[in-house]
């Protein structure tokens, strides 16, 4: 285990990962995992998961592994029993399991639209409504983390679902901050705005039929992430260290938003109308 300050902070917690078989997830159970903490980790790729979970637990790391339907509020109630009985408690909620859509907005199929809305958004509330009363409950000190995107702060042709589902996620995790502040509860609140991230979502949103532009945006994206972006487990240990600071705006890439959030927020404030300033 390393001695760093987030694993003085996290050593022998329990955390509960959704979307934790691959990507960000992933990076995230491996990464709590050598600051010495408990897992339990939620996915619905059953194979993916059970392989993880084993690989960790050959090292001595408790993990309980939990098949699970974000999108189901019966499959993520049956997620917080198991973690209860397994562990007694939960210290740390990360809300991260998501999927990602592109093309036209109006030709993406009304079921994608709605996939995207029930993972994204129903599942991070689904989690939240099974877990924060559990949590404040406990009375003890805890932690929410809730994965968003820089998408959340700039919108993106071709992939409108990803940026409703993200911006939307920055409301809620807002909202929440204010009602556990207004609570005085001892449980911290974050968002997390990575930007590109070493992993296969680009490759599995390959769901824009044949049109050549949502492709060529696609394959643009996973080439970026292949080449500039981080690994999921350094991204990971950004995550924690900036949590363990108790911060609230979480960017384990900080050039990606500081670039455009100025010009954006002069751009809203001058009611000026958003201009593509990109080719696709």
């Amino acid at each position: 285990m390393s001695s760093t300050p987030e694993a003085e902070s996290f050593n022998g917690k329990v955390a509960v990962i959704t979307g934790a078989s691959a990507g960000i997830g992933e990076g995230f159970a491996r990464h709590a995992a050598s600051l010495g903490m408990r897992l339990v980790l939620a996915d619905i790729s059953e194979k993916g998961l059970l392989a993880l979970a084993d690989e960790l637990t050959a090292t001595g790391v408790e993990v309980e592994a939990v098949v699970t339907d974000v999108s189901s509020d019966e499959s993520v109630e049956a997620l917080a029993v198991r973690a209860v009985e397994r562990f007694g408690n939960v210290d740390m909620l990360i809300n991260n399991a998501g999927i990602m859509a592109m093309g036209w907005t109006w030709e993406i199929p009304a079921e994608r639209w709605d996939a995207m809305l029930r993972i994204n958004i129903g599942g991070y509330v689904n989690a939240l409504r099974a877990f924060v009363p559990r949590m404040l409950a406990q009375g003890t000190p805890g932690w929410i983390l809730q994965v968003s995107s820089i998408g959340g702060l700039f919108p993106s042709p071709l992939m409108s679902p990803y940026s409703v589902t993200k911006f939307g996620t920055l409301a809620l995790t807002e909202s929440l901050h204010y009602e556990l502040q207004m609570m005085k509860a001892p449980i911290r609140v974050s968002v997390v705005m990575p930007d590109s991230v070493k992993s296969d979502i680009f490759v599995s949103a390959k769901d824009g039929g044949t049109l050549p532009e949502a492709q060529a945006f696609n394959d643009g994206l996973q080439q970026r992430a292949e080449t500039q972006g981080i690994t999921a487990v350094e991204h990971a240990r950004r995550v924690f260290e900036q949590v363990a600071d108790g911060q609230y705006w979480v960017t384990p890439q900080p050039e990606a938003i500081d670039g455009g959030i100025v010009p954006r927020a002069e751009m809203i404030a001058g009611r000026k109308t958003p201009e593509l300033n990109f080719a696709v």
